[in-house]
């Protein structure tokens, strides 16, 4: 039986409230994007005027060094950028392997044990951050990156693990008896079997290890705050609030903040929905 098609009132409203929500959503991104291209003095002068030409500086003075006139923004990115992906290489490492023996191994108190998993996670990281700061200033990793890497690996694998749990809780048993079946190992079913058919998952994973990694400020400031070389990107966007800032800086650092995680959706985005749906289905 054909479904009730919309009425040509139905479809014109629909079209308008996609419309305006657009409008509310990325309106305030344009107007950022289109402040940092336009001089400051002409913003002061005219804030809801039209560019009348293209002008990048403010990119260029929020990226460069300070030794250089700049806010060193791009020393920050760069920071923020090997800091997420060694958490998301090490996160997924770990996670692939603790969470197939979650989705697969029985034992008694499992469902005790992935609440837990789950319950670390919840806790706000404010808790952890005196235990944290304690065993790392013990470790002398308190003023590294490697520290930091280190406190977001911790803070991430909860989640990753009971993410990428129900992705292999997804996955036909079936398909890995019959690998068993023909011979493989453990090593081998995980490399050749299961991570193919689980790679949306796993990228689904990776992409959300990411962007807690590249947008987390508190431990970066707890940790990094007295070695200004070493400030991750939130830190250095932080320091663009400062009222003597123009307000271009700020908006260009922002947006070329930004500019990264929307690539790597993009990229990624077949993955990440068909993850997200195949994680879904338990």
């Amino acid at each position: 039986m054909s479904g009730v098609r919309p009425t040509r009132a139905a479809r014109t409203g629909r079209a308008v409230v996609v419309t305006l929500a657009l409008l509310w959503s990325l309106g305030p991104v344009a107007y950022g994007v289109v402040l940092s291209m336009r001089p400051y003095a002409e913003v002061t002068r005219d804030p809801l005027g039209l560019p009348t030409g293209l002008d990048l500086s403010a990119f260029a003075t929020a990226m460069r060094d300070e030794a250089d006139g700049g806010f060193g923004l791009g020393r920050f990115v760069l920071n923020s950028l090997g800091v997420a992906v060694g958490t998301v290489l090490v996160s997924i490492v770990v996670c692939v392997l603790g969470a197939y023996a979650a989705a697969r191994l029985r034992y008694r108190g499992r469902a005790v044990t992935n609440g837990i998993i789950l319950a670390v996670y919840l806790f706000p990281g404010i808790v952890l951050a005196v235990p944290k700061f304690v065993i790392l200033s013990r470790l002398g990793l308190t003023s590294s990156l490697v520290g930091l890497l280190i406190v977001y690996v911790a803070a991430t694998v909860p989640v990753a693990l009971y993410m990428m749990r129900n992705f292999f809780l997804a996955l036909p048993a079936s398909v890995e008896e019959a690998a068993i079946m023909d011979g493989c190992t453990l090593g081998q079913l995980l490399t050749r079997v299961v991570l193919p058919i689980a790679v949306p998952g796993v990228v689904a994973t990776a992409i959300y290890v990411f962007m807690i990694a590249w947008n987390e400020y508190f431990y970066a400031l707890l940790f990094l705050v007295q070695h200004r070389d070493l400030w991750t990107a939130p830190l250095g966007i932080a320091q663009l609030g400062d009222f003597q800032v123009p307000v271009t800086v700020l908006l260009a650092g922002s947006i070329a903040v930004t500019v990264p995680v929307v690539i790597i959706f993009f990229l990624a985005q077949r993955y990440i929905v068909s993850g997200l749906v195949q994680g879904a289905e338990r």
